[in-house]
């Protein structure tokens, strides 16, 4: 028998540690997939929802928003990318020139979620993370985006349309409010069954844990 888990991971395509996060909880779920059937959403947060259009120097953004210098942001880039490297997810070795707004990102994942077919909206996710951390690419031009949309196997012109027409764009704000209103400040955070959370890109063995106590819980009540 297996337990139906809903997971929603609430993240943001240019954070490195969400992608972190993603691949260990994939090897979490691998390793659980004979007791629990998971139901995985994608949920939007922004880190910088003001970035303006052209982006900015990630060295520059990250000095101006944490005060890390650029040492610190070289030692804290090489743990990631060997946490990344340990989930299976390739980071680029000299990093991001730029970080750029991810609103147009969101929206393509919303619409996945609406109108794709079942894991389209995770092949997408997965598509704009390499996209954005393993080849650093712009993720506010169309053209990265739907480059992703293609990879996911969704529908490109459809994408096109979504883009062009602003359309999900309430939406996402409002998957964003209701997150924020709910306490997350820092992503990725793991919401499981709408009320146990995993918040950061912990190691694979942290969420089989918890996965697995939440299913044993979950099982027990019913």
């Amino acid at each position: 028998m297996t337990i139906p888990l809903k997971i929603d991971f609430v993240s943001d395509v240019s954070c490195p540690w969400c992608a972190v996060g993603l691949g260990a909880l994939e090897e979490a779920l691998n390793a659980v997939k004979s007791d629990v059937q998971a139901e995985l959403h994608f949920q939007p947060f922004e880190l910088n929802p003001q970035m303006g259009p052209g982006g900015q120097d990630i060295g520059e953004h990250l000095t101006q928003k944490y005060g890390s210098t650029a040492e610190q942001q070289r030692q804290i880039r090489e743990t990631i990318r060997q946490r990344g490297a340990e989930v299976g997810f390739t980071f680029n070795p000299e990093g991001r020139g730029r970080i750029w707004n991810t609103f147009d990102a969101h929206r393509l994942l919303h619409w996945a979620a609406q109108e794709g077919q079942p894991g389209q909206q995770h092949g997408l996710k997965k598509a704009l993370l390499a996209a954005c951390h393993t080849r650093s690419e712009s993720m506010e031009t169309h053209d990265v985006l739907l480059a992703c949309v293609a990879e996911a196997g969704l529908d490109v012109k459809r994408a096109e349309a979504v883009l062009a027409a602003g359309e999900f764009a309430d939406d996402v704000r409002e998957r964003e409010q209701f997150f924020t209103s709910h306490g997350i400040r820092s992503v990725p955070a793991v919401i499981i069954n709408d009320r146990h959370l995993i918040s950061g890109g912990q190691p694979a063995a942290v969420f089989e844990q918890a996965l697995r106590q939440i299913a044993a819980e979950s099982q027990a009540s019913t």
